[in-house]
């Protein structure tokens, strides 16, 4: 209709002929449905894509059966972080190169958009009111914050101390309302976009690399300082033990979480396997541990270069589900579906699933 309105003027000012406007008409036309058409076939593949088998699991007792698939569900996305079990049985991922939350059927594998604009969220959380708190990177705008549902958005914390957060990757948050995040800092890669994006200015000094713990209507307070690149952030089951992975060392720390929220008792609680063929410039051991989740046992998955890795209560290496997330690593893992016996696994753009054993803890969604 604006096309017709606009022609009916110029024309009246005999500054186009009909031949030319039609013509133009035409182009913008076809463009319009070449762009629906490309947008519908990007909706349809990311909805409605037939399960691929990736490989297959290898038997880890009372977690998971031998031979049991792992299926690619999703892909194509702009990559893929993240996954949330929610308490509805609806997964929810984050989409961080689109800046966007997505909401999936986990019988129907069907998935939309649930938060148009998520600020460059990775890590989410769903806290006892029902509120998505996300860890949001983009770059001039870190902070962690409820970014659904609509109208009730609030920042918690967007600096230390009065400097900015560098880039919030995960977070979880206690009954209490208490949140934890770890703030990994940037690689040298994401360093260098960065500098690049600047026009070649140079990157004014950040906070280093850190675990942070929000106490509910305070401000945020450092809790560790010694990993290279904290990553992955998780709780126990009755919420008195706080683990963290490094991206670029070899163990999972741990911490007793005291009545006030704060850590003590800092230990090595498992060494993991895995190591990654990708180098991000920053040394240490390249396990590139990444997001972690619980079962109903208390046992903990972590996602590293070998896959995910299975650890008992007590810190012993039970087995590795090997699935893959290429050209990457996989970057988080969480049990949804119904019952919460289906592991969800998420990196590069993609979503794969395996069917447990092992179920879910059921006491909150992450």
């Amino acid at each position: 209709m604006s096309i017709k309105t606009n022609a009916d003027r110029m024309t009246e000012y005999g500054e186009l002929k009909p031949a030319v406007i039609n013509a133009k008409a035409t182009i913008v036309v076809v463009f319009c449905v070449l762009c629906f058409q490309a947008a519908r076939q990007v909706a349809s593949s990311q909805a409605n894509q037939a399960p691929e088998v990736v490989g297959v699991a290898v038997d880890i007792p009372g977690v998971v059966k031998g031979g049991t698939k792992i299926e690619r569900i999703k892909e194509g996305f702009n990559g893929l972080d993240d996954p949330i079990g929610l308490m509805d049985g609806t997964l929810v991922f984050s989409e961080p190169g689109a800046r966007r939350l997505h909401r999936m059927d986990t019988t129907t594998n069907q998935s939309s958009v649930l938060v148009a604009e998520s600020n460059e969220s990775h890590g989410v959380t769903q806290d006892a009111r029902g509120r998505l708190i996300s860890a949001q990177a983009r770059d001039g705008s870190t902070r962690i914050g409820v970014i659904h549902p609509a109208g009730r958005e609030v920042v918690l914390a967007d600096n230390f101390e009065g400097k900015p957060f560098s880039r919030p990757n995960d977070v979880i948050v206690a009954r209490n309302g208490g949140v934890y995040f770890t703030e990994p800092g940037l690689t040298v890669q994401q360093a260098e976009a960065l500098v690049k994006e600047q026009g070649g200015k140079p990157l004014a000094p950040r906070l280093p690399p850190a675990v942070y713990y929000i106490p509910p209507g305070k401000a945020a307070l450092r809790i560790e300082e010694k990993m290279i690149r904290p990553n992955g952030i998780q709780l126990s089951r009755d919420e008195k033990t706080l683990y963290v992975s490094d991206s670029n060392g070899i163990h999972v720390i741990a911490w007793d979480i005291q009545p006030d929220g704060l850590v003590r008792n800092r230990r090595n609680f498992a060494t993991l396997e895995g190591r990654s063929q990708r180098d991000n410039g920053l040394g240490g051991i390249k396990t590139f541990a990444d997001g972690m989740t619980i079962d109903n046992e208390g046992r903990l998955y972590v996602a590293t270069g070998a896959g995910v890795e299975v650890l008992s209560r007590q810190g012993q290496h039970l087995g590795t589900i090997p699935v893959r997330c290429p050209p990457a690593d996989c970057q988080n893992v969480a049990f949804s579906g119904p019952e919460k016996r289906t592991l969800y696994i998420a990196g590069a753009g993609s979503l794969y699933k395996v069917a447990m054993v092992a179920r879910g803890f059921t006491g909150r969604a992450k």
